[in-house]
């Protein structure tokens, strides 16, 4: 059977996926919450499976609702750079860039953003190097790197500039089947006697350490690892709880265990994505034109 989608119906999809809720993604796009539902379940109807678990505290994706969303947001990405081309600029932008990432950037927000920005403009060579933050600062300073995508809640170095792209809020992770799972919100005190399980990578540890000191609280830390399809799966079998930016959840792991997220109630701030340069650095047109794309909203890192 041909399956026809409508423009609209991704965004009205994908405006759900970005508010997790019915309501809220209606005020988003400025139509009535009914019209919203129906023509969510016409999506669902003509591809013949659920894309949401209805909650009560609101929208989850189901599996083929987050394979879906790959999908929808590769299309509108290409709607977006459609419409962008102009016909009295037929000058092709050349040159090259060298774009500095770390290990989760690499995994959760680099390609899209590399893909649509190599769509449009074909002819610029781009370098990828993947490194952790400390090295990449260090390139950053030596004019080895032009730009990097980086979590930059932790940068502090007067050398260097960041242009903030998305902030994600930080959730608790557990297995469906957790203690904690039964309660709606959380906060760091509820947290304190269940096993931690930390992520290590791009300085993640060292920002909820000083979260938990801020709090006056200890963590009972049993697992560190760089991996976070580990922590995922500890998390999912119910080894322990981990606190993560939503930009990182998945609903299942590898091994489809089910992960449920909750809010927390402490004031903890929000994991920052942003593009890092060095300062004062000389402008070139090839680096000017990916950071206009990369602020482009069009641009996702919420999960």
């Amino acid at each position: 059977m041909n399956k026809h989608f409508t423009l609209k119906q991704f965004r009205y999809f994908l405006a759900v996926c970005d508010t997790g809720s019915i309501a809220a993604a209606a005020r988003l796009v400025n139509i009535a919450q009914s019209a919203l539902t129906k023509s969510i379940q016409e999506l669902e109807t003509t591809l013949g499976a659920p894309l949401f678990e209805r909650q009560p505290r609101g929208m989850e994706l189901t599996q083929a609702g987050y394979r879906f969303e790959a999908k929808a947001r590769q299309v509108m990405s290409a709607v977006t750079q459609a419409g962008a081309i102009t016909h009295d600029d037929d000058r092709e932008l050349t040159g090259s860039i060298t774009i500095g990432v770390t290990s989760l950037m690499a995994g959760y927000c680099l390609a899209d953003l590399v893909g649509r920005f190599q769509r449009s403009h074909p002819e610029v060579r781009v370098e990828i190097l993947e490194d952790s933050p400390p090295f990449l600062e260090h390139l950053l300073i030596n004019g080895e790197v032009d730009i990097a995508l980086m979590i930059a809640n932790a940068l502090d170095d007067k050398a260097l500039q960041v242009q903030t792209l998305s902030t994600s809020p930080n959730r608790v992770w557990m297995s469906s089947s957790h203690a904690l799972a039964s309660q709606n919100e959380l906060t760091l005190e509820m947290c304190v006697g269940t096993p931690l399980i930390v992520l290590e990578a791009d300085r993640m540890e060292d920002m909820q350490r000083a979260h938990w000191r801020r709090h006056g609280l200890a963590p009972d830390v049993r697992v560190r690892t760089s991996s976070l399809e580990a922590v995922r799966s500890l998390v999912g079998m119910g080894a322990g709880i981990s606190i993560l930016p939503d930009f990182l959840y998945r609903r299942w792991t590898l091994d489809a265990e089910r992960i449920e997220v909750r809010k927390l109630r402490d004031s903890i701030p929000g994991t920052e994505i942003g593009l890092v340069r060095r300062r004062g650095a000389r402008n070139r047109e090839v680096i000017d034109q990916f950071v206009q794309l990369a602020q482009n909203p069009g641009v996702n890192t919420r999960r």
